[in-house]
């Protein structure tokens, strides 16, 4: 088995892949008008229109309600990444902090509500167990 991606379904999909094209600096392929993917090497950010809901079952997935999943992205420089977030990011949740397990890590929110984490491995320990995956 292999995890490959995570969806995100929005009642605004062309303001929510722009913004995580902004984000991420990664380019969208579109497969439709109502299905995106933001691809990086190690994952898969998908983005759905609520009108792919009904495809798997009517109220599935409920836009902008999500209180209990982190988005995570692995950045060169998280305090680079906050720098560039400022001009157009609403909502942060914290400014770049380090962690106890040893990452510099910045929480903030998409337009859905949707928690995003941004963070760089900073200790010994947290570099290692990401080595070869930054740069």
């Amino acid at each position: 088995m292999d995890f490959v991606s995570a969806r995100i379904i929005t009642s605004d999909i062309t303001r929510l892949v722009a913004f995580y094209e902004r984000a991420t600096g990664a380019s969208a392929t579109w497969a439709n008008e109502d299905f995106a993917e933001l691809r990086t090497r190690s994952a898969t950010l998908a983005i759905g229109s609520t009108r792919t809901v009904p495809l798997f079952a009517p109220g599935a997935a409920r836009p902008a309600d999500n209180h209990s999943v982190v988005l995570e992205f692995l950045v060169d420089d998280v305090d680079t990444a906050y720098e560039n977030l400022s001009a157009f990011v609403d909502d942060f949740v914290n400014e770049p902090t380090t962690m106890p397990w040893g990452n510099r890590a910045l929480l903030f929110r998409d337009p859905d509500g949707n928690l995003i984490n941004f963070f760089t491995p900073v200790t010994p320990p947290a570099i290692e167990k990401f080595h070869g995956r930054l740069g």
